[in-house]
């Protein structure tokens, strides 16, 4: 729960940062009267600042130098925490961050609803890198031993798929 937080307060923190952006510009470009020639310095800073490899908001939109950048995740426990939290209906899903929030669901065989947030952070198949926050319905706690299950559960599936892969 508190990763949803904090990846939701980062994400609105972006948005600002992006409007405020786009705000300072409007007043560099904009207001007062149309002069040729600071419109032409201007563009001439905006080619070069192109052509640069500045840092800033642009660069979030830029085509990597590097194509053969990889996701830093796990790919067998990332579709392993999708077989096994099949049941739970999907909120949202980031594979640059590796975070999947679900939805309320009630497990196979029944019990009460509840929702997870799966963290894969690390692109080793590995315990330490995948974190599992679980909560029941209208906010109660589930027990440590349910969230130990389910990610013993998520390893388990993402090793028989590595196992598949590579065909042993």
């Amino acid at each position: 729960m508190m990763l949803h937080r904090f990846v939701g307060k980062a994400l609105n923190f972006g948005l600002m940062a992006a409007l405020l952006t786009g705000t300072a510009a409007c007043g560099k470009l904009g207001g007062g009267s149309y002069d040729p020639k600071v419109q032409a310095e201007l563009s001439r800073e905006n080619r070069e600042a192109a052509r640069s490899n500045q840092t800033g908001i642009g660069a979030l939109f830029r085509k990597s130098d590097n194509p053969n950048t990889t996701v830093e995740v796990n790919k067998y426990i990332w579709k392993a925490s999708l077989d096994i939290l099949n049941f739970l209906p999907i909120e949202s899903v980031d594979p640059f961050t590796g975070v999947i929030v679900t939805g309320y669901g009630t497990p196979p065989g029944g019990g009460r609803a509840v929702r997870a947030t799966i963290y894969v952070q690390d692109p080793a198949l590995d315990a330490r890198s995948l974190k599992v926050a679980m909560q029941g319905s209208g906010g109660s706690a589930v027990s440590p031993e349910t969230v130990r299950a389910v990610e013993d559960a998520i390893l388990t599936r993402a090793r028989q798929l590595r196992i598949q892969d590579s065909g042993l």
